[in-house]
């Protein structure tokens, strides 16, 4: 966490789904220097991020293809919101999180790192202590997308990329191919976990 801030990643105290929905509306009103009624947000909020129907390919698609979106003020006038600026990288917002809780009916879970993008969590990392298989960390996050990614309005399904390390070695692969990825003989790509994390431009 300490590493991650001095490299100018803001630390914010989120561990439940209305903090995040809170900082999410405060991000992409930052982003887009516009203040939003309760009633533009809901409706935004709910037809654009938190489609009941939408699947993480959608999502995915969502921020990588179409991170435009209308939004139809209380006047019936209409504006463009950004999800995510990649002409001008540095205006978007960088934050950590941890301990995140994510509740169901019959589950709950604390993910251990998020990286916040304008809001949105597209970072997942999943920490295990030295010497215990990374295979627990594939495992795990296996289990979080069938238990409890979904939670809520599913926010987490927004996550992009996955890195898990135990210290020792880490990993990262992607959310739409996390499934293909934990069935390989063979573990995914190793790549330095500090070289990941220093990223500022993430590749979507």
């Amino acid at each position: 966490m300490a590493k991650l801030q001095s490299q100018g990643y803001e630390y914010a105290k989120i561990t439940n789904e209305a903090d995040l929905e809170s900082n999410l509306r405060l991000k992409l009103q930052e982003l887009n220097s516009i203040t939003l009624s309760d009633t533009e947000w809901t409706n935004f909020f709910n037809k654009v991020l938190a489609k009941s129907n939408d699947s993480i390919v959608e999502k995915s698609i969502l921020i990588q293809e179409e991170y435009i979106q209308p939004l139809e003020r209380d006047d019936g006038s209409f504006i463009n919101i950004e999800l995510i600026d990649k002409e001008h990288i540095h205006k978007n917002s960088l934050q950590v999180i941890n301990q995140y809780q994510a509740t169901t009916e019959t589950q709950s879970h604390r993910y251990d790192v998020a990286i916040l993008v304008n809001g949105l969590p597209l970072v997942h990392i999943e920490l295990k202590w030295r010497g215990v298989s990374l295979h627990e960390a594939f495992n795990q996050i296996n289990r979080y997308g069938k238990e409890s990614f979904f939670a809520g309005n599913a926010l987490f399904e927004f996550v992009q990329i996955f890195v898990i390390s135990n210290g020792t070695q880490s990993k990262y692969y992607s959310n739409t191919t996390r499934n293909f990825h934990i069935k390989l003989p063979k573990p995914p790509i190793v790549l330095n976990l500090q070289v990941i994390l220093a990223m500022r431009k993430i590749t979507l």
